[in-house]
């Protein structure tokens, strides 16, 4: 609804500016603090002073008089305030919200007709996944969510890198070392199994006497040498151990929620000649130099060359993912890509090469985060030493469970929730918990991570906001349980009219807007009509924490409606309804921003 009421008011004042003759190229809209009654505001009148050769405040009270809010839907007044014009929005606007709100997609906003590839994690397949890397799935996953509610038909891509040094080293370590060598896997899952012959290689490399490292460096580099030719069966060799491990680390990602649509590999742009076409074409680029055995563009700007193709003919990450994005520029509409902020540099010589090629980049868009870090120090995934992802995950599911079990009464316990419920809510929670409190951060800000702080029920968390939705649930149960959804069919006449629906039963008439008398249901009513802009805005900016924002929000407002006005015990019928259709209108809000963020929303807790 705020979408639409955003749209009456551009309509607004741009009729008013043109009517005082004055530009119309920024309307200045914006969201008026906290203290202020309206919904939205316009700074225009700072930009007009010179213009107009008067001072804002004068502008401000010119603009307001001049807009006939008769004429609009959603606004109610128009009142200046300083150099300020504030809109206030009319009951129709909240009465709108209400009824989108009772939709259980409400939030999803109409179809782009864009269609749009999300790129993220791709970390190497060269073991379990760390915990330092774990923003890159939960905030990609996260915004192919929040863009998927905003319209765009998206897809999520996994890039892996099965052609470097690393996996090279890998399958040769996995053909040149027995099982009996190796220590016992930390856990039984394919990648854990497996990183013990990339550690084993490596200590080799690094220990072992200098004939039997140029041994081994030989046979890691025929490995490389084979993929760039083509050879298939370097291809089939590396494809086990890539395809091995793969296998665990998405079972990994699985837990968080991450799922991807397609795992593209980069030795597919070397087997069907994408990467030497690239090659081909870049030499015959104007930056491009031939310096110290090794072709490479020169970026002075940057500050560092980029070299695309070694003196013995191999390629090089950056060359092959040049391909990758033509192919990516070719099938899709626009690219999002999330990386580490480890990856800047890289990340701006693709796209001036990109430039250089001709392309668009306004096509690519490219997300950096920083990492996430626990009390208890560094992570090394060669070394071995880091802290997993599964570890993460396993304590938050055993902390939200003795959190949950130490908040149930033993009526609850007894007659309400079984063991199988217990479980289910601590993996809701504890997932989510470490999954909101790493999404609800600035991507580009640090993150240590806290148990105290993402489990607290009590703070701006995720159970804090799970909370409120298994609140919502349960009025709308113990209403249908009572008969209140029933009874409230049809008006006192019997006669059917337009009607309100929470979870399939009718609960009312055409909702009194007056029977929402205080002004904690009316600012409810109004922080839930702000979600679908909340989507369009985080979409736009590719910020998911945005939404995570604005869930403690949404949340905040709900208990302040909850403490002040009762919802079944209301002693008037059209009270109890229209509260009744502002908590169905609450939980759809609730469920679909939690959703966008890849958080469960518990029906109890």
């Amino acid at each position: 609804m705020l979408l639409s009421l955003r749209a009456e008011v551009e309509d607004a004042l741009r009729d008013a500016l043109e009517a005082l003759d004055l530009p119309t190229d920024d309307l200045g809209i914006e969201t008026p603090p906290e203290d202020v009654p309206a919904v939205l505001a316009s700074s225009a009148a700072y930009r007009l002073a010179s213009d107009a050769g008067a001072p804002p405040p004068e502008i401000a009270a010119d603009i307001a008089a001049e807009i006939e809010v008769e004429a609009y839907e959603y606004i109610d007044a128009v009142r200046p305030q300083g150099p300020y014009v504030n809109v206030l929005p009319s009951d129709r606007y909240l009465e709108a919200a209400i009824e989108a709100g009772q939709d259980e997609s409400f939030g999803t906003l109409p179809d782009r007709e864009t269609s749009l590839v999300v790129e993220h994690t791709s970390a190497n397949p060269t073991g379990p996944v760390h915990v330092g890397r774990a923003r890159n799935p939960i905030i990609g996953d996260a915004l192919a969510r929040v863009l998927e509610y905003a319209g765009y038909d998206v897809e999520r891509h996994y890039y892996v890198n099965d052609a470097g040094r690393q996996i090279a080293v890998f399958t040769w370590a996995y053909e040149t070392f027995d099982e009996s060598d190796l220590p016992e896997p930390e856990r039984d899952s394919p990648e854990y199994e497996m990183v013990r012959y990339y550690r084993k290689g490596n200590t080799f490399l690094e220990e072992a006497d200098e004939s039997a490292v140029e041994e081994a460096e030989a046979e890691i580099q025929d490995i490389l040498q084979g993929l760039e030719d083509g050879d298939e069966r370097a291809y089939e060799r590396v494809s086990e151990v890539v395809d091995t491990v793969l296998s665990g680390m998405t079972g990994t990602l699985e837990r968080l929620p991450a799922e991807f649509d397609e795992f593209v590999k980069e030795t597919r742009f070397m087997r069907d000649g994408a990467t030497d076409d690239v090659v081909e074409r870049l030499q015959d680029l104007d930056a491009a130099v031939y310096e110290d055995d090794a072709w490479q563009l020169d970026f002075p700007d940057i500050g560092k060359n980029l070299v695309f193709l070694r003196a013995d003919d191999t390629s090089l990450y950056t060359t092959r993912d040049l391909a990758h994005h033509e192919w990516k520029f070719d099938n899709f509409d626009r690219a999002v890509t999330v990386l580490g902020e480890d990856h800047k540099l890289q990340a701006e010589q693709l796209e001036t090469t990109l430039r250089l090629l001709d392309h668009d980049t306004d096509q690519l868009d490219q997300v950096f985060y920083s990492w996430v870090n626990l009390p208890e120090g560094g992570m090394s995934t060669r070394e071995g030493t880091g802290v997993d992802l599964d570890d993460l995950l396993d304590e938050a599911i055993d902390r939200a469970r003795e959190e949950v079990e130490d908040r149930l009464d033993d009526r609850l316990r007894d007659d309400d929730l079984d063991e199988d419920d217990i479980e289910r809510i601590a993996h809701q929670v504890g997932i989510g918990a470490v999954r909101y409190d790493i999404v609800a951060k600035q991507p580009t800000k640090g993150i240590t991570f806290e148990w105290d702080r993402a489990l607290d029920f009590e703070a701006q968390s995720a159970p804090y906001v799970q909370y409120v939705h298994a609140r919502c649930c349960g009025i709308i149960s113990e209403a249908r349980e009572a008969g209140v959804l029933e009874r409230l069919d049809s008006d006192e006449r019997g006669e059917t009219t337009r009607k309100t629906e929470v979870a399939g039963h009718k609960v009312a008439n055409d909702i009194d807007i007056d029977a929402l008398e205080t002004d904690a249901a009316r600012d409810l009513v109004r922080e839930i009509a702000r979600f679908p802009a909340v989507i369009e805005e985080a979409a736009e900016e590719l910020r998911p924490h945005v939404v995570a924002t604005y869930t403690r929000a949404l949340a905040e407002s709900f208990n302040t409606f909850y403490r002040e006005c009762p919802v079944l015990t209301a002693e008037e019928p059209e009270t109890r309804a229209a509260r009744l259709a502002v908590v169905a209108a609450a939980r759809n809000a609730i469920a679909n921003a939690l959703d966008a963020l890849g958080v469960a929303a518990p029906e109890s807790m």
